[in-house]
């Protein structure tokens, strides 16, 4: 409502509060009597000064209502400008401080800047190291070719002595059959002089002919033991140096005709990536996202300062092969989320299924095994996920089929069913550590149900002794696997197992009577036997090596071969004064 509104307001209310104390005023003085015209005028005159009154006061009033308004209009603008001022230097004092807060800012970002410069040259400083090592390492390895190469030179040189052998084998052969001809002869001429001795000693000692007899036979049945333990001795010895050299030929031909690579399965895998902010998706909020993924693929993930780089941990390889193609579609993806992992893992584990399978067909087909049944493709490529002393199960059981097929064809045997044997001889080892109990009898269950032939399954049991080898390509599958096992680098054995097996091997050879001492070398490969000269003889030490070396066939279990070396010696030792 306006000033002038008020006013009127005012100056109404004033009016007819005159004109009703007038009209009182007269009613009090005038009750009881007729109003005159004289009266009804003067009424008039009193209202209309009274009119006049109050519009002066309404005059006064609306005056000092608008010095009023001015007066309040002034103060008002005043407080704006003090306002005014007050924001402006409000806005001053927060201006400062953003700058104060701005600086401060700037200087924390120099600093982290300086800082992630330092980072940066430390981390090339490492690269220039690994650069360095990597170079050595190429150092190395061409080093090594250059022993390789003079390696091949010296098998070279080998092969050419062994082919002179040969003919020194066939030049001796001829000498033994020449003195086997002596022999003879010079039995003849022994049984000649044993008749003269006979009659000598009747004619001296006048004995019986009986006791003559006897006496001769004791004699010379000490004498023919002797002799026929050298005969037999050397005629071994000739065989065995013959046989060897042979079985050399043979294994040495087969190894050099393969090339088989060495690969050791750790426990751990790396997955690199592309930027280190993927960590932190791979961990996800609370870390949910890796609780997902070790929990669908069964492993440890390891996110530690390395830069770009993720570790797998597990002892299974065929997890660790999963979470590794799993990780690396969900990086290339870029979408990490526990309904993701989940959805990816399941596709690589069937993904793996069919590559495990056509794994196994391959691996048949370069063998050229190609009748075997097709169920069992899956367990064979199975086995490239399983270790045995950190050696590769799958590239083992190749290895030993390509070495008993090589040598089965140097020998004119199947070749085939060598190659089939030896592939097939560890297949239990595919599934052992699901179902339990032994590989053997395992892989004797499977082979059985998918139709394989006799000599596979003895060569599944006969590499472990658990049955005699009843095949003579199931003998080159045991021959394979031994050399397999025992080539250097293919395996590794616990310090622990170690030691315990080349104590066991000392005091098998110590518990033997005349052993006066016993030394394991070259890790248990070779056993050294000292013998006391005057319990054993030259000839029971012969064939005390061959005794010690069946007891260790029987009560030990080891890989490859142990050679036993009986030493006997005597010494006399006089002083010249």
């Amino acid at each position: 409502m306006s000033t002038e509104a008020i006013l009127v307001i005012i100056i109404a209310s004033l009016v007819s509060l005159f004109i009703g104390f007038a009209i009182s005023k007269f009613f009090r003085k005038e009750v009881g009597s007729a109003l005159s015209q004289v009266d009804i005028e003067r009424v008039k005159l009193e209202a209309q000064q009274m009119m006049q009154r109050a519009q002066l006061e309404a005059e006064k009033i609306r005056q000092d209502a608008k010095d009023e308004t001015e007066r309040l209009i002034s103060v008002a603008k005043e407080e704006v400008e003090r306002y005014r001022r007050l924001a402006i230097e409000e806005a001053q004092s927060i201006l400062t401080r953003a700058r104060e807060e701005a600086s401060k800012i700037k200087e924390d970002i120099e600093k982290r800047k300086r800082e992630t410069e330092e980072y940066i040259a430390e981390k090339r400083m490492e690269i220039q190291k690994t650069e360095q090592n990597l170079i050595q390492r190429e150092h190395q390895i061409e080093r090594r070719l250059e022993v390789l190469e003079r390696r091949e030179e010296e098998l070279y040189k080998r092969e050419k002595d062994i082919r002179e052998m040969e003919k020194q084998v066939e030049k001796l052969q001829k000498e033994m059959e020449e003195k086997l001809q002596n022999l003879a002869q010079k039995e003849r001429e022994i049984e000649s002089i044993r008749q003269k001795e006979i009659l000598e000693l009747q004619r001296i000692a006048s004995m019986s002919m009986e006791e003559a007899r006897f006496e001769v036979l004791r004699r010379a049945e000490e004498e023919a033991k002797i002799e026929s333990m050298k005969v037999i001795k050397r005629i071994e010895e000739e065989a065995k140096e013959k046989a060897e050299f042979e079985a050399k030929r043979i294994i040495t031909t087969a190894i050099q005709r393969i090339s088989p690579e060495i690969a050791i399965n750790y426990t751990t895998s790396t997955v690199e990536l592309p930027s280190n902010e993927f960590k932190g998706r791979i961990i996800g909020r609370e870390g949910r996202n890796i609780r997902t993924f070790e929990l669908l693929t069964g492993v440890d993930l390891i996110i530690d300062d390395t830069p770009d780089v993720v570790t797998i941990s597990s002892f299974d390889p065929l997890r660790r092969e999963i979470a590794k193609e799993a990780l690396q579609i969900l990086i290339e993806d870029g979408r990490i989320h526990p309904a993701r992992i989940e959805e990816v893992v399941n596709q690589v584990k069937k993904e793996i299924d069919e590559k495990i399978r056509k794994m196994g067909e391959e691996t048949c087909m370069e063998l050229g095994l190609y009748d075997i049944n097709q169920g069992l493709y899956y367990y064979i490529g199975k086995l490239y996920f399983r270790t045995s002393y950190s050696q590769n199960v799958l590239l083992h059981s190749k290895e030993v089929a390509y070495i008993a097929g090589l040598m089965a064809e140097e020998l004119g045997l199947d070749a085939k069913m060598a190659r089939r044997a030896g592939l097939l001889h560890d297949i239990g080892k595919s599934i052992s550590h699901e179902l339990g109990g032994s590989h053997t009898d395992i892989g004797i269950d499977l082979c059985k149900k998918y139709g394989e032939p006799d000599p596979v399954l003895n060569a599944i049991k006969a590499h472990h002794n658990e049955e005699p080898v009843r095949y003579p390509e199931v003998a080159l599958v045991c021959a394979a696997d031994a050399l397999s096992a025992a080539r250097p680098g293919a395996r590794r054995e616990s310090l622990e197992t170690y030691l315990r097996r080349l104590e066991k091997l000392e005091s098998i050879v110590k518990s033997f009577k005349g052993v006066a001492n016993a030394y394991a070398v070259q890790a248990g490969r070779e056993v050294r036997i000292i013998v006391s000269p005057e319990e054993v003889s030259d000839e029971e030490a012969y064939m005390l090596s061959k005794e010690i070396a069946r007891k260790i066939e029987e009560e030990m279990e080891y890989p490859g071969q142990i050679k036993v070396v009986v030493i006997r010696e005597t010494r006399h030792v006089e002083y010249a004064k």
